[in-house]
């Protein structure tokens, strides 16, 4: 599974170095339309400013994460389900993905429990699943703003639920931000049934390989 991921990975890279056309993945999530004489422009939101503390106890905005692309989820650290799962394919893509792309690549896990999910919790469940400390933080801060966070800007559910195990329900996907914190893809990992959409999965190495195509000619540009 790991080896065909890894071809699927490194051919799609050949690819897209022959092709200086390759398409753009779309904007995703909500727009205004700015009207003018010369014609019409459609603008895409950022994801909002924010601020929280990571594992380490340090307050962290969108300032320290600023020039990489973000791969993001929410999550909780008692969460008895679809939680391990998706770390698990976050630690999959970690190791599979190239050491050019993880030095620009920032991966974000929200808790939606901060209550429960104060800094050193973050650390023991980071420490105790073996987390790489390396481009991936474990945040905390207002719940509320939290949730709506996910659910208004990276396009991924997150609340309160005395019926779900707990307690907590929240989306099973992830969202992927460009550098300039425009939301690009959101990738259902996880089914309901708590299995791995393998699908879902290839898809999102595909479209973040392209996200980091993209990356790579504009900082060539920008360098000129």
């Amino acid at each position: 599974m790991i080896k065909n991921a890894l071809l699927i990975s490194l051919s799609f890279i050949v690819l897209l170095g022959c092709n200086p056309t390759t398409p753009k993945l779309p904007y995703l999530g909500q727009y205004d339309v700015v009207y003018s004489k010369t014609g019409n422009d459609t603008v895409y939101h950022k994801i909002p400013q924010f601020s929280y503390l990571n594992q380490d106890s340090i307050k962290v905005s969108n300032q320290n994460y600023q020039g990489k692309m973000w791969l993001v989820e929410f999550f909780f650290t008692s969460c008895p389900t679809v939680c391990p799962i998706m770390n698990k394919q976050l630690l999959r893509l970690h190791r599979e993905i190239s050491s050019d792309l993880k030095k620009d690549l920032q991966l974000l896990s929200f808790s939606i429990d901060p209550g429960n999910d104060r800094p050193h919790v973050l650390k023991q469940y980071r420490n105790f699943h073996k987390l790489p400390k390396e481009n991936w933080d474990l945040l905390t801060g207002n719940e509320t703003e939290t949730h709506r966070l996910g659910i208004e800007h990276f396009m991924v559910f997150a609340g309160k639920d005395s019926l779900s195990a707990g307690g907590y329900a929240h989306s099973g996907a992830f969202t992927l931000v460009d550098a300039k914190g425009y939301v690009r893809g959101v990738y259902a990992v996880t089914n309901l049934d708590m299995t791995v959409n393998e699908q879902e999965y290839l898809r999102m190495v595909k479209e973040l390989n392209m996200l980091y195509h993209e990356y790579l000619t504009t900082r060539k540009k920008t360098d000129l």
